[in-house]
């Protein structure tokens, strides 16, 4: 794992893993990550530099990634990193790596994708039972709250959110700039322009 921003002096106990395509990053992705920090003591803002299901399309890597470090250049627990591996159980293991004094790091993420990452099939890979040795997940309630399964309830935590973010989504930046409507309440001022030049 490669970190491309600063990162606090001292002791880092506790690391949460923001992953996602970030395609464009949005207000949401800024809350969330804030959100989490009264949980953990970094939020490592995370792409991968290949990503396991799919390919990087129109705006490239290293654009996106320009823009997050600019959409959180003002909070210095946050930090924004690229991965070796595409998969979540690779990203909480190199994180580990990185951070071998602290705790298992914890996965941050929405409802919806909550329910993928414990109903997906691993088939011969580690199910999310053993999985969730190694990382736990804090979620964020979207668009309704998550019930984990009660086996995984000690590695599953609520993300306290506000219901305003539920209608915020990269997808939706996208969707409103294609058909010329107002884009620029999802996003942080910080890209603005950015946004508009890669995405207009």
């Amino acid at each position: 794992m490669d970190i491309l921003t600063p990162i606090p002096a001292g002791s880092i106990a506790s690391v949460g893993i923001l992953p996602g395509s970030f395609h464009p990053v949005t207000r949401a992705h800024v809350a969330l990550g804030a959100a989490a920090l009264s949980h953990v003591d970094l939020v490592l803002f995370t792409m991968p530099r290949r990503f396991p299901h799919k390919e990087y399309e129109a705006v490239g890597l290293d654009d996106r990634l320009a823009l997050v470090i600019a959409a959180t250049r003002t909070e210095p627990r946050f930090a924004v990193a690229i991965s070796e591996g595409g998969l979540f159980i690779e990203m909480a293991r190199e994180a580990r790596a990185r951070f071998p004094a602290s705790d298992a790091p914890w996965l941050i993420c929405g409802r919806d994708a909550a329910e993928r990452i414990v109903g997906w099939d691993y088939g011969e890979g580690d199910s999310i039972d053993a999985q969730l040795r190694e990382y736990g997940l804090l979620v964020a309630a979207r668009q309704g709250s998550y019930r984990p399964p009660e086996q995984l309830g000690e590695r599953v935590r609520e993300l306290a959110m506000p219901p305003d973010w539920d209608a915020v989504s990269a997808t939706e930046v996208r969707r409103r700039i294609a058909h010329g409507g107002d884009w620029r309440e999802l996003v942080p001022a910080e890209v603005w322009s950015d946004v508009e030049r890669l995405y207009g």
